[in-house]
Formats: C-alpha cells, structure tokens, sequence
C-alpha cells in the first residue's frame, strides 16, 4: 500500500491512487507543516505556530491533538498498513519517505539534475520536477509560516523553470520557450537571467533588435529601481548581439529522417445531432478567448450520458479545418462499466506511435514519453481529444507544451485543478430541453411517427428528463419496432420503479443505470455513503443543514462531500445552500437506499425527520411566539439530526420558504414510517406559517394527514387536529364539515376537561357562524371563548378574544361596545409588551372609527395595523387591512389611494387563492371604474 502526499498546490493525499479525506483546511495545515519535515520530530509549540500563526484559540492545544487524531485515521487504514504520525518526545514525527511527498521529490530531482552529466537527461529531471506542481504550494494556506515558506518553494521553481530554459536554448528550443520567457520577463523586470534568457531566445528567432529593445527595458527598470546598470554576463551578451557574433547562433536541430505524420484519429461525428447551439459557440469563444501564447484547453463537464463526447466530436468535425497538421484522440475510460480507467502513459504511447515514433524507440520513462510528445507537437496545430477523463491526473502528461495546439477534455468532473494549473475553461452541459428533446426523438423515429402520437412522445421526453443517452435508448428500441405505437414505451417508463429498467438496452456501455453506477465507484467512499443516503430524502431538493443531518456529519464535512457530488455532476447546487438531483439519478440513488442495512436506513430517515421537526419547532416560536395554542414537546432529536435555529423572525420565514416542499415530503415520510407524532407536530409546526397568508391552499392538506396520524396518539392530538381542519374547512368555504368537526373536537376537550382547548373550538365556532352570516351566534360564541379564556387566565389569549368579541359587537351596529373590547385588548396587549400582536385589533379600531364616521382616525388605525402586519410578515391580514384601508380612502374621496389599497390587496389575495375576497375587492375596482 502506498501513501502518496502533494503540497505543491492544494493539499493532497492519495492512498493507492485513491483520494483520502483530509479534513478542512486547519487540519490539513497540520499535516503541511509534518509533511515539510517529514522524517524529523517537529515540536507541539513549532506546529501551533506553523498552523495558527500569533493568533491560536484559546485551547489551541487540544483542537492540534484533535487534528492529528483525525489525519492518523485518515492514514492509517484498519490493517495498519499506512503512513503513520508518531507522538515522539515534545512533539510529532511524519515518518514515511521523503520520495512520496512532491515538495522533497521536486528538490531531489533539481539537485539531480544539476549533477547530470548530460543535458538530455537533465532536462527530463527537470521536466519531472516541475510536473509535480500544481498550483501555488500550500494552497490557500496563509499563515506567516506557509506564506514564508511559500515564496521560498516558488523561488525554487521559478530557478529550476530557468535551468530548464538554459538546457531548452542550448539545443535550439528558443520557439518553444520563447512565450513562457516573455510573460516572466514582465513579471520579473529586475531578473537579469530572465533578460539574458530572453534575449538569446530572440536573437537565435532572427529578431535581434527584439533583444537589444529588452536589453534596454531591463537597463532602464534596474536604474529606476536600483540605480544600478546590467551586470558583466548581460552587457558582453547585448555586445556580442550588436557585433552579430557568429558564435551565438542559433544550434541547428537535426531534421528527422522521416517526415512526421499527420494523424486523423478523430472518431466519426453523431449522425443525428440535435440543438446544442449555444455550446458548440461558448467552446469556440473559450478556445479563442485566452492569453496570447497560451494553450487553448477546455473541459466539457457534465453527467454521465448528457452528450458531452457527441459535443466534442461535433465542434471537431467543424473545425477540423483549423488543424492541419492532425487530430489525436484517446477514450481515457474514466467511467467506463466494463473498462478500466487508461493509464496516460498508454494513451501518450499511442499518441507518440501516431506521431510517426517507431515501438522500439520510445523511451521507457514517462516523463521522458511526455518530452518527446511536446518536442514533436511544438509550433505544430495539432487537435488533442482526450474523452470520459476521470481526473486532472490522466491529463497532465498528455498536454502539448505549444501554444499552437488546441486541446478538448470529455469529463463527468469538473476537473479544477486543470482550471488552477493550466487554465483550462470550463463548459458545463446539461441536459436538453424539451422542445431539444422532442427535436432528437422526431430526428430519429421522423416527423410522421412522433406527430401521429404526441402524448406518447411527451411522457417520453418527460420521463427521460433531457438525457440524451435516455432518449436515445427509447429512440432506439422504437427503431428496431418500427410496427409498435410508442406508447408501448411510454408505459415502460411511467413507473418510476421500472423506469432505469426500461432504459437498459442490453449493452452495458449505453446502459443509464450502469452509466451512474460507473460514476457512483468513481466516489470517495465517504461520499458515495452520503449519495445513496440522499436516495432516503423524499423531497424535491435537500438544503446543507438537511443533508448533515441525513448523514449524521457536521455541515462543512457534509458541505465537502456534496462539492465532491456536484464536481461529479450527481448533483446539483440549483441555489446556494440547496441540492438537486436529475430524475434518473434520484431513481439511482433510491435504489443504492433500498439497498442500505435496515438500520442505518432507519436511522438516517430518523434524523432527517428529527431535523425538519425540530427546526421547524423553532422557526415556528419565532414567528408566533410561545403562545400557539396546544403547544406540543417533541421528543429529543436522533442523535446526529443537527437541527438548526434560524436567527430571527425574517430568518424563520425564509427557512419554511425553502423547505415547504420538503415538509410535506417529511410529513409523508413520517407517516409512511409509522410516526405519528412526528405527522401532527409537523402540521402544527406550520399554522403560523400558513395562516400568515403562505402556502394556504396547503393548511388543510397537512392537518387532514395529521388528523388520520391523531387517531393513533390520544385525545390531545385528535381534538388538536379536528380543531384545525374545522378552521381549514371554514377556510374553504365548507361550513357544514367544518361545524362537524369542530364539535367532534369539543367534545373530545370537554371529555378531557381541557379548558383551554374549549376556548380555542368556541372561538374559532365564533369565526365560522360569522362567516355564515349569523352575527348574533358568532357573538355569543366569541363571548363564551372569552369568560373560558378569562378562568384560564392567560392574558395574550384574553386580549385576542376580547378583540374577536369587540369585532362581533361592530359587525352588529353596537359601537360602543366594540370600542370598549378592542381598547381593552390593546390595553392588555401593551401591558403583556406585546404591543406587535395588536395589529389585528387596531384594524378592528379602524373598522369602528370607519363605521362612525371618523375617517382619519380610521385610516390611522389602519396604518399602524398595516406597519406591524408587514413586520411579521402577515399578508393574509395586511390584504384584509388594506381593504378595509380602501373603503375608508374612498370614503373620503381618495380615489387613487383607494385604488392603489385595493389593488394590493387583490394582487395579495391572488398569491394566497383566496378567490372570494378577490372576488370582492374586484368588484369595488369596477365600481371604481378600473378594469
């Protein structure tokens, strides 16, 4: 087993090849800062000020032990056959080979190579040792230790790239090392070996003013900068180019005895090739937008099956003109099901025998292999495809050093570290469109099929969800059948059990399910657990603090696996912070869940559930308070659920925003488990929500599933959810169920001799007989809620109450007595320090002031009804309240303003499917004269 470790770029550990899990980022310091002494006990003080600088945490010693344990089980498999970080005496020792970590490899190849006794085998040396990085080293790291060490690394690299350059102008390579001197040049004004350098390799280009000019430009930076002039090497140079020194021409490079051969390698292009316009353009602009003298290099990335080789070999075939001088290309099997992944060294073999290379002479070593492929493709315009890559790895020894040759890179990662090191341009590809859809099965079964049975062809597309390989298996199967109406395979895939079975053809490599079973073992196994957990979650996407509970980790443990998901497109961040998956992929993924232990499927759906539950139980209190009526206490949360509390009011609002799909997914879940608590706890988590004007067509869906879950949880729970499906069927508009449950609820409170339960069903009959036009039973209804609240002697209630009766007493003419009741509610509320839950008895002020005559007290009242609605985000009662507003503008003669209140109200109404009030506040426009 061999533990191989990379620091120049980000920091890196792979085991066999495989990636291992690192950690976050101050834990992977702590193994940077072993890795660099590697061999040698580096001391507990050293490492803290090596990982944390002059400012560790108060406990810093214990977080570092913390770390260390977690990096030796990262290491150090379960045989104990691994690296192994050893607690010496004072301190910790990293002891494996210094060979196997890329900072002591890169300086070891430079000493070696600077000991060669010959430049052909100095320059491999270096070539090796400058492969090794891959970005700047350390990563991001950036104590002052890193950042120190940092600068020290990159002046290493930087000599070795000019060692290189020395050996490259020594044997004529000035072309090729013309461009990377030229951007040093600028960056380094004051580096005389890069003038030197530079100018030779102009000079021996035929453009000896070129170097005489540079030779100025760094004479005039090192005055202005130093007061200094060039140094002796650099002036006997620009002596030598003036005096046209027959001795500084350029070395002439023997001409190969054969010409070198043009390959044609591509594959044929996709006979039928559909839409994907807007991409074949974005790839030529990416290819042509870049730095001049720098490699054009793209990555197509995208799901398994989503079309990215068609796309490649489709924007070849076009321009394939541009390369004259040949197309190389390799399948690199990254994900093959039945090949294993192609070593690069295979591929650069086969790409040097293309190349006009006889077997028996390319060399054995493959940086050697890599030298000899950038030599022959230097200064040519070669295309190089390199399709179904796995990683940044397989790719490296297969670029060309030239910046005349353009490069295409096939992948189901996003390969970053292409991006970082080399520049590369991300094209991301997804899936097609429906009318792109619909555009591929015509082009493949014609017009005259797919128009004679559209509703077959459209629960086609829709079940194939815009992925080609799906698409292109059904337009497949129904080409071999031409006699069958496709409907047949319509009905194939209507079941979602059956559907990834009905898109097996037989053939393993155009297989969906074995397609995302290849890029499933692709995985580290921490996040292949985590995609098959995810297969447990039932809504239409998963939030980050969701997934760490499904998966029992920290959110940014959790947050690290889903970016491995999403690099290898399983998964999709639609939003930041929230998860989706393609429709096929989620059907992979529940069928890796049912293959799970029972138990650990049961105790993942256990905290997930405990997470909605939980948060929402907290979200709730923030809106409404502690003072929802038949407050519930959910059991502890499963160990792991990680629920979360949102900060304030608008952050408990915009959490039920997000995940009120996945509720009712959570609900439904719960109930097909068997936890009944959990179904009615969740409905009631949600009656602030609701009833504050969101998602209203929702509130009776949720409480009719709780009431069938109640039957199963006592008296408390039934009467609860009788209780609210009566206000919902209110609600709705269906008084007479809504009367039958109500007095089914009473009756289970007067059973149980819940007092405070009475009161609530006698208010809400209040509300209902209102509603029904009997104004006189809605007040004495209302009237007995309040003398019950009064003996429960809990003054918020009181105060709602006395409200509802000072609203029953206006509906009825009697004003004085309205006003009566709503002061004393609003008295009550102000003294409770409550004075935000006033908001509905200030609108029931308005009304009375309205119904008397007194119109500006009216629309003040309003006002401030409608300032502290809008605080808590109320829309149900602010469009009441700015109706009401309206009538009083109207009153007063206020046209505009009434029509400017009425149409908010109706623009409210609408989103909350509230069609009678709309109805109503339409009218009152017309009346108006608005349309």
């Amino acid at each position: 087993m061999r533990t191989q470790f990379a620091v120049l770029g980000e920091i890196e550990a792979r085991v066999d090849g495989r990636p291992v899990g690192l950690g976050h980022p101050r834990q992977r310091s702590v193994l940077a800062a072993l890795l660099v002494d590697a061999g040698r006990t580096v001391s507990v003080d050293r490492l803290g000020d090596r990982v944390w600088g002059e400012r560790p945490p108060q406990r810093w010693r214990p977080t570092l032990y913390s770390y260390v344990s977690r990096l030796r089980q990262a290491l150090e498999p379960a045989d104990g056959d691994g690296v192994r970080i050893r607690r010496e005496a004072g301190g910790y020792r990293l002891a494996g080979e210094a060979s196997e970590i890329d900072l002591h490899l890169f300086r070891e190849l430079v000493a070696k190579a600077r000991r060669s006794p010959d430049d052909d085998g100095a320059a491999d040396l270096l070539d090796q040792a400058l492969r090794l990085w891959r970005g700047p080293a350390f990563g991001a790291l950036d104590t002052p230790w890193f950042t120190a060490l940092r600068e020290t690394l990159h002046h290493e690299r930087f000599t070795a790239e000019l060692d290189r350059n020395d050996i490259a102008l020594r044997h004529g390579h000035h072309a090729h090392v013309l461009p990377g001197l030229t951007a040093h040049a600028t960056a380094h004004p004051l580096d005389e070996r890069v003038a030197g350098q530079l100018m030779l390799a102009l000079h021996h280009s035929g453009r000896p003013a070129d170097a005489l000019r540079q030779y100025r430009r760094t004479r005039r930076a090192l005055a202005e900068e130093l007061g200094i002039d060039p140094g002796p090497p650099l002036r006997e140079l620009q002596r030598r180019i003036l005096a046209a020194d027959a001795s500084l021409a350029a070395p002439v490079r023997a001409a190969p005895a054969n010409p070198t051969p043009v390959p044609r390698q591509l594959p044929a292009p996709p006979a039928l090739f559909t839409g994907r316009d807007e991409e074949l353009g974005q790839l030529t602009k990416s290819l042509a937008d870049r730095p001049e003298g720098t490699l054009a290099l793209s990555v197509i990335c995208g799901p398994g099956g989503v079309g990215k080789s068609w796309l490649a070999a489709q924007w070849a075939d076009r321009n394939i003109q541009r390369f004259p001088d040949g197309q190389l290309y390799a399948n690199l099997y990254g994900f093959d099901p039945s090949t294993p992944p192609l070593p690069p060294h295979v591929a650069l073999r086969g790409f040097l025998e293309a190349l006009g290379v006889a077997r028996d002479r390319v060399p054995t070593d493959p940086g050697a292999q890599s030298a000899l492929y950038r030599s022959l493709l230097a200064d040519r315009r070669v295309l190089v495809v390199l399709d179904d890559v796995r990683d940044a790895e397989q790719v490296r020894p297969l670029l060309p050093g030239s910046a005349s040759c353009t490069v295409l890179v096939t992948s189901r990662n996003r390969l970053s570290a292409l991006v970082a090191a080399h520049g590369a341009r991300l094209l991301p590809v997804d899936v097609l469109s429906p009318a792109e859809a619909y555009a591929l099965l015509e082009g493949r079964l014609g017009a005259e099929r797919t128009s004679a049975e559209p509703a077959a062809v459209a629960a086609i597309v829709e079940h194939c969800a815009g992925l080609p390989l799906a698409l292109g298996i059904v337009a497949a199967r129904a080409a071999l059948y031409p006699d069958f109406r496709l409907a047949v395979l319509a009905e194939e895939l209507v079941r979602a059990a059956d559907r990834l079975t009905a898109l097996d053809p037989g053939d393993v490599a155009v297989n969906v399910r074995a397609v995302l079973a290849a890029s499933h073992r692709a995985l580290t196994p921490d996040a292949a657990r985590l995609f098959s957990l995810l297969g447990l979650a039932q809504g239409p996407d998963l939030g980050l603090a969701a997934a760490a509970g499904l998966a029992g980790l920290p959110p940014a443990g959790t947050r690290v696996l889903l970016t491995e998901l999403e690099g290898a497109h399983l998964l999709r961040q639609h939003r930041p912070g929230r998860y989706r998956m393609h429709d096929l992929v989620r059907l992979y993924a529940t069928e890796l869940a049912d293959g799970l232990p029972a138990e650990q499927a049961a105790s993942a759906r256990a905290r997930l559930l405990d997470h909605y539950l939980h948060t929402a139980f907290a979200a709730n209190l923030l809106l409404d308070g502690p003072y929802t009526p038949f407050r519930p206490e959910p059991e502890p949360p499963a160990a792991g659920s990680r629920p979360v509390t949102p900060d304030d009011t608008a952050a408990a609002l915009r959490w039920f925003h997000d995940e009120h799909e996945c509720l009712l997914a959570a609900q439904s879940q719960a109930a097909a488990l068997g936890r009944h608590r959990v179904v009615w706890q969740l409905a009631w988590t949600l009656i602030s929500y609701h009833l504050g004007g969101h998602r209203l067509q929702e509130y009776g869906t949720v409480w009719r599933a709780a009431l069938a879950a109640a039957e199963h949880d006592g008296d408390g729970a039934r009467t609860l959810a009788h209780w609210r499906l009566g206000f919902a069927d209110a609600r709705a508009g269906d008084h007479p169920r809504a009367l039958d449950h109500l007095h089914r609820a009473l009756a289970l409170a007067e059973r149980s001799d819940d007092l405070a339960a009475r009161a609530h069903i006698y208010r809400t009959l209040g509300r209902v007989w209102e509603e029904r036009g009997d104004d006189e039973r809605a007040l004495d209804h209302a009237t007995h809620a309040l003398r019950l609240y009064q003996e429960v002697d809990h003054p918020l209630w009181q105060a709602n109450q006395l409200n509802a009766v000072g609203w029953m007493h206006a509906r009825l003419g009697r004003h004085t007595e309205a006003r009566a009741h709503c002061e004393r509610a609003l008295a009550l509320f102000r003294a409770e320090g409550l004075p935000a839950h006033g908001a509905s008895t200030l609108d029931s002020l308005g009304y009375i002031a309205h119904r008397t005559g007194r119109y500006r007290d009216a629309l003040d009242h309003y006002g401030q009804a409608l300032e502290l609605f809008r605080e808590v985000h109320d829309t149900a009662n602010e469009a009441d309240t700015l109706a009401h507003a309206g009538d009083t503008h109207r009153a007063l003669g206020q046209d505009a303003d009434a029509r400017d209140a009425w149409l908010r109200a109706l623009e409210l109404y609408r989103s909350q499917d509230r069609a009678a009030e709309a109805d109503d506040v339409r009218g009152r426009l017309e009346a108006l004269g608005d349309a």
